[in-house]
């Protein structure tokens, strides 16, 4: 027989032999990966460059997505954020057939998560844009100093001396800087301007990049039409107070139901909290109660963010 220490011994050879072989194996696989990763046509295999691709086809909802994304600064792709809305919207199907056990709590719990990251870039523009809206006035005149005196011939280089020299404060710098960056990148023009207009969102800025759409189409000097429009947003400062002043009273009324629903379970529960347990959670209509309540208060989410997108 062979002796017990000897057997131990071919055992413990066995075994590191295996792992030395398994870890040598898992270290070419992950080498080989790590290689097919970096061809090109293995990036365009993943899912967010597919789904990106796919997109792309619907040119206008391509568009949209991609100025809204860029207009934000978000680092995500089309594709990245049409997964997470995808994943959203599964999770509020599973919600819905463990939590409500309705075909609407499906419906109502899918599409409220599903459509989430697109409202969460709307809330973030239109914060953006509030944060813009008093700067807009101080950062036209630098750049009109700018403009008028570099002679009033290229827009692209007052721009470049608005930049370089930071003479723009924040929150309108990094706006500027990317109406340059995509002025001095892109062939067309159209997109960064567009970008620009949506970055701010009111009034003032569609006039502003119209004037700069004749400067760099047309090549006419501007500096007229700059100083008019200074002149005229001067007088309207007073109106444009009014203005971020109705669109915070719109924000602060978006999340009121969410307040009044807290409030009214919340003391629900302090009274009797079984028998809120029941009408809330057991009880059919209890939850078909608070699914109601949900839509009304995503719908007025809605209804805010489009009054505040027509203020602008």
């Amino acid at each position: 027989m062979t002796p017990p220490i000897i057997q131990i011994t071919v055992l413990l050879l066995l075994f590191l032999l295996l792992y030395v072989s398994a870890r040598e194996a898992l270290s070419s696989i992950t080498s080989q990966r790590r290689k097919r990763s970096k061809l090109q046509h293995v990036q365009e295999a993943k899912l967010d460059r597919r789904l990106n691709e796919w997109v792309r086809r619907y040119r206008k909802l391509f568009g949209h997505f991609t100025e809204l994304l860029e207009s934000v600064r978000s680092p995500l792709s089309v594709g990245a954020w049409l997964i997470v809305g995808a994943i959203l919207s599964l999770s509020g199907i599973l919600a819905g057939a463990f939590v409500f056990r309705s075909v609407k709590g499906i419906v109502v719990l899918s599409a409220i998560l599903g459509s989430l990251p697109y409202l969460i870039l709307r809330i973030k523009l239109l914060g953006l844009q509030l944060k813009a809206r008093l700067e807009f006035l101080p950062a036209v005149e630098v750049f009109y100093q700018f403009y008028v005196l570099s002679g009033q011939r290229n827009v692209r280089a007052a721009l470049q001396g608005v930049i370089e020299e930071r003479r723009i404060a924040y929150p309108m710098y990094p706006v500027f800087e990317q109406l340059y960056r995509n002025l001095s990148t892109n062939r067309d023009s159209e997109h960064g301007l567009r970008i620009f207009t949506l970055s701010l969102g009111h009034l003032w800025a569609r006039y502003f990049t119209g004037i700069l759409r004749i400067a760099l189409q047309e090549g006419n000097p501007v500096g007229a039409n700059l100083r008019e429009l200074i002149t005229d947003m001067r007088r309207a400062q007073r109106t444009d107070q009014n203005e971020r002043n109705r669109l915070l009273e719109i924000r602060i009324a978006n999340f009121t139901p969410i307040l009044f629903l807290l409030l009214f379970v919340a003391i629900n529960v302090k009274i009797n909290p079984h028998s809120a347990y029941v009408h809330y959670v057991v009880d059919e209509n209890g939850r078909n109660m608070l699914l109601d309540a949900l839509l009304i208060i995503f719908g007025s989410f809605i209804m805010g963010i489009y009054l505040s997108m027509r203020r602008m």
